[in-house]
């Protein structure tokens, strides 16, 4: 009997099942989105919760913890000073997954799997960038005027 295994195989061995979801966590934590298959991408978010829960405790212990399953120094270290101090008030519910459509190739159901407030943080970056560009634009045309 399967009670309480809430593990999705996957169709995928055991190593290969660990090293795809650490490849998954890598991508989730440094691009906060990544697209990928439905059943993936909820098996991703119960993987992300635990290694954003592991994260807001923030001590060595749960570093090396999420370092033997991620295996990636710069995604932990993302995770870490970055992600977890954002969802320190929030006790759980911390990625979404979307659903796509179908993929072209296999007609498999694609998800998208984003952290929440992913967005906020997406459209500030997005401001900082135009604000640079912004700058750097008043900055060629001072340059040109003081040439001529």
């Amino acid at each position: 009997m399967r009670h309480r295994k809430k593990v999705f195989k996957i169709g995928r061995s055991t190593s290969h099942r660990k090293c795809m979801m650490a490849n998954m966590l890598t991508s989730l934590f440094t691009h906060g989105r990544i697209k990928t298959t439905i059943v993936r991408g909820k098996e991703l978010g119960r993987q992300a919760s635990k290694m954003i829960t592991l994260a807001k405790a923030g001590d060595l212990h749960q570093r090396r913890q999420a370092i033997s399953v991620i295996r990636d120094l710069d995604a932990v270290r993302e995770l870490f000073d970055n992600i977890a101090p954002t969802f320190k008030d929030r006790n759980g519910g911390y990625t979404r997954v979307l659903r796509l459509g179908k993929r072209r190739g296999d007609n498999a159901e694609l998800a998208l799997v984003e952290l929440v407030g992913f967005e906020a943080n997406f459209e500030a970056a997005e401001e900082v960038e135009e604000v640079v560009a912004d700058e750097a634009a008043a900055e060629e045309t001072s340059e040109g005027t003081k040439e001529a």
